[in-house]
């Protein structure tokens, strides 16, 4: 497995906050808010040029809580653009790391959720492969 490039942040916030942080991306970045799959969650894309960088997702619990319970506070995940999921699978399962597997089928792609030691959230993104 080989890692190809930073894909995108993600921010997970209170709506209220995330209005404030999109406008922040948005007028002080100069970032586009864009296309985005229709996930659970609401929330923005916000893109350079043709890349959506920056994921903003509304955290849906309690405005006391979000944030809070986190390790990691508001910082959702950092994700990477990959090749290589079945070698990636392999190397997880020798060495015994736990993982999340989901498809998004709108965008071709096989994401791979792990954490890292310090509790951040690494997503692993795979398009055009399928796990075997």
């Amino acid at each position: 497995m080989s890692v190809i490039n930073i894909n995108h942040f993600n921010i997970t916030a209170p709506s209220e906050l995330l209005l404030k942080v999109r406008d922040f991306y948005v007028e002080v970045l100069g970032l586009k808010v864009g296309e985005r799959p229709g996930f659970r969650r609401n929330g923005f894309w916000l893109y350079a040029g043709d890349e959506p960088l920056v994921h903003l997702t509304v955290d849906e619990r309690e405005e006391s809580q979000a944030g809070v319970e986190s390790k990691h506070g508001f910082l959702d995940h950092v994700a990477f653009t990959c090749r290589g999921l079945p070698e990636l699978l392999e190397r997880l399962k020798r060495l015994d790391i736990p993982y999340r597997m989901s498809e998004v089928s709108s965008l071709g792609q096989v994401q791979v959720f792990v954490s890292d030691p310090a509790s951040v959230r690494v997503e692993l993104n795979f398009v055009d492969e399928t796990p075997a």
